[in-house]
């Protein structure tokens, strides 16, 4: 039988160890690709396309940005996690993985990945074509009860952002609505404004142009105070005060690698996206699209993923929105 000699294995073994080592000490040697849970148009694109630019100079290479929506989030977070721990392949996502487990749509979540940047927190808002007979939140919720399942709200599936202001609605105000599913902001909103759909909880931010056209009403935001770039939505505790326990309360917007990653890419990646994150440019632009600057990472951006997820999930798990309990997941109370 053919042995290896002992020294021969060691130096192999060596040399294979120190191949991915060596890599991470040159990434990025190549473009990197980043892949946005939601389609063109829609808040997650939007923020994410602002910064990226930002951060290539930084890297020294491009990011080759792909929207792959569908599955709430879902279609672009498997595929990311399918591909090599190298820091090459980055994931452009909102909240929606932390309610994967709970809504039986898939078994990973935000504890799969690193996060390296969380760059901001939205405010949502919900919001009627221009033309809507619906002047205030209160107004449609009072026609919605008198005429059950048949006011239509667009949503972008099962535990996006939609179905998640829905579900806090229902549970507040017994709201009963027809749910009509697209892939993500932008589709959404066309729907809303060709008069497919009665109204549409929506991140601020795809949402602000419309209103400042004209084109779209604010009824209110999931906020417990007035919004800087749209003042004219109420606070939704002002017709619901029962809402005040879940707030503050929204999407973010992060960019992640898987956690296997090397420490030494993680690193770079997070430093390139603290710089850039912290452009005013990339600031003004957060701003003024209603959202909060927030650029974080490491265990800050750990624990406030963490405290998102407690709300969200046992907010859904109340208003028996849940497949499974979030308890089964070691998902604590808020």
């Amino acid at each position: 039988m053919f042995r290896m000699k002992p020294l021969v294995v060691a130096a192999a073994l060596s040399t294979v160890a120190a191949v991915p080592f060596a890599a991470a000490q040159q990434f990025p040697a190549r473009d990197l690709a980043g892949t946005i849970q939601w389609g063109a148009g829609g808040g997650t694109d939007v923020v994410s396309r602002a910064l990226t630019p930002l951060v290539e100079p930084i890297l020294g290479k491009s990011i080759v940005l792909t929207n792959r929506p569908g599955g709430t989030g879902a279609i672009a977070t498997v595929y990311v996690n399918s591909r090599p721990a190298d820091g090459y392949n980055l994931l452009y996502g909102a909240e929606n993985p932390n309610l994967y487990k709970v809504l039986g749509l898939a078994d990973l979540d935000y504890g799969n990945f690193t996060a390296i940047n969380i760059m901001a927190r939205g405010v949502t808002v919900i919001v009627v074509k221009a033309e809507s007979p619906y002047k205030s939140l209160k107004g449609l919720v009072d026609d919605a009860k008198k005429r059950p399942g048949q006011v239509k709200m667009a949503t972008t599936g099962t535990g996006g952002l939609p179905y998640m202001v829905g579900s806090l609605l229902k549970m507040a105000t017994k709201l009963d609505v027809t749910q009509v599913p697209f892939d993500g902001d932008g589709p959404g909103i066309t729907a809303l404004l060709g008069g497919h759909v009665d109204f549409f909880p929506v991140a601020i931010g795809a949402a602000a142009e419309h209103v400042k056209a004209g084109r779209l009403r604010p009824l209110a935001v999931v906020n417990a105070e007035p919004v800087e770039i749209m003042p004219s939505a109420p606070p939704i505790t002002n017709d619901y005060p029962e809402f005040k326990k879940y707030l503050p309360w929204g999407p973010f917007y992060g960019v992640f690698v898987k956690k296997e990653t090397p420490e030494p890419v993680k690193k770079t990646l997070i430093e390139a996206f603290k710089k850039a994150g912290a452009d005013p440019r990339f600031v003004t632009i957060l701003k003024n699209q209603g959202n909060v600057p927030m650029n974080i990472a490491g265990d800050e951006a750990d624990t406030f993923i963490k405290r998102t997820q407690s709300v969200s999930a046992w907010a859904l798990q109340e208003a028996g929105a849940t497949k499974e309990s979030p308890e089964k997941f070691g998902i604590p109370k808020p």
